[in-house]
């Protein structure tokens, strides 16, 4: 078997203006997509992982949401966030940068989001919906390294 070399970066801006251009038709509808992105603490690589993820949306045309809470913010706060944001229309995706701090209980925050906005497919249910080969959201690692894998034709 020979060695092929995937180019990963064309593959990304490939994705990337199919996302630019779904958005775009979505709020020519009328449905301005909208992203929810909730960072608990100071943890500098998650910052980092949320700019890039902010940045992404506004190049794709994605309205984003970011809320920070310091990393003594409490579970009540948190969880009042994520109902708010579950309840609000005008929101389509949600997710909670993670790790967390150790004083929250990361499954039932994960666990308070809407799993028709759980963007990382984190959600018990959607991670026993994706096991039985179900419509779900997949984790955008794996399903990044399929996309990958599938762009080699093999």
């Amino acid at each position: 078997m020979t060695a092929r070399i995937i180019d990963g970066n064309a593959l990304s801006a490939q994705v990337r203006g199919e996302i630019a251009e779904r958005a775009a038709a979505l709020t020519a509808r009328g449905v301005q997509p909208c992203l929810a992105v909730i960072l608990v603490g100071g943890d500098p690589a998650s910052a980092v992982y949320v700019r890039n993820k902010v940045a992404g949306c506004e190049k794709a045309g994605i309205r984003s949401l970011r809320f920070d809470y310091p990393e003594t913010a409490a579970q009540d706060e948190v969880m009042a966030r994520l109902a708010e944001l579950n309840a609000d229309p005008s929101v389509h995706g949600i997710l909670v940068q993670l790790p967390l701090p150790r004083h929250l209980d990361e499954t039932a925050v994960l666990e308070a989001i809407d799993i028709k906005k759980d963007v990382d497919g984190f959600h018990a249910e959607n991670v026993g919906r994706l096991s039985q080969n179900r419509e779900a959201f997949i984790p955008c690692t794996p399903h990044g390294v399929m996309k990958m894998l599938e762009s080699t034709g093999t």
